[in-house]
């Protein structure tokens, strides 16, 4: 794909940088469009290209040599990844594939690294976005240990919730995840979800709406998992 025809405009670690310098960024970078179901990287692959995401959404996962999946997140047009493995060299910490036709535009390590040199902005939000990765896992940590399993679940909705934002004391999550991702991210089987979300649901905290699934009272789920980390 032509890079010259395509632009980051949209990816968020470029936010603060002007028309001009983006335009310079995206001519380091190649461009390619993923199928729906496409592997991206392999998990301990040994590339180290940081991708943006420009157009579609992409699903970052570990499978284990049992074939296991373990859930980590979907990410939207906007976001990044890839930039682990070009910051330390190391092999990929996960695998990532196309949820639906997706453009992406990658940008090899050396350059990468050049980019946080020359743009204190651009490092700035990379050091954010580490900084939340390593509390999002602190957190996970926590609940695999102390959470019962209804409440894990809880707080993945929680989590959810607030990452697509939220309106007063509701939210709204869309696409709706799958029961069986929901059981991957944390740690049990699609049997456990179906029966936590039907309760959920029955209690009015949740309701499937048009393809979105809408969190009634989000205080009150927070405080459903506030009490389980207390027990």
């Amino acid at each position: 794909m032509n890079n010259a025809t395509h632009s980051l405009s949209g990816i968020e670690l470029f936010d603060g940088l002007g028309d001009s310098d983006r335009a310079a960024l995206a001519r380091l970078c190649r461009w390619q469009r993923y199928a729906a179901d496409q592997y991206i990287i392999g998990h301990q692959d040994e590339t180290n290209d940081v991708y943006f995401i420009v157009g579609g959404r992409v699903h970052v996962t570990i499978f284990s040599p049992a074939g296991k999946e373990v859930s980590f997140a979907d990410l939207p047009a906007g976001k990044s990844f890839g930039e682990l493995a070009a910051i330390d060299g190391a092999p990929r910490s996960a695998t990532v594939i196309a949820l639906s036709d997706t453009v992406l535009a990658s940008m090899p390590a050396e350059a990468f690294r050049r980019v946080l040199n020359d743009h204190p902005e651009v490092a700035a939000k990379v050091m954010q976005f580490l900084a939340g990765l390593v509390r999002r896992l602190s957190d996970r940590v926590v609940e695999f240990s102390v959470l019962a399993v209804r409440n894990r679940i809880h707080a993945e909705l929680l989590r959810l919730a607030r990452d697509q934002g939220l309106d007063a004391d509701t939210a709204v999550i869309t696409p709706v995840p799958t029961h069986a991702d929901i059981a991957s991210r944390v740690s049990t089987h699609r049997e456990a979800v179906t029966r936590e979300l039907t309760a959920l649901a029955r209690d009015g905290l949740i309701e499937r709406r048009d393809g979105t699934l809408f969190i009634a009272d989000v205080a009150r789920l927070a405080q459903m998992v506030e009490t389980g980390l207390s027990e």
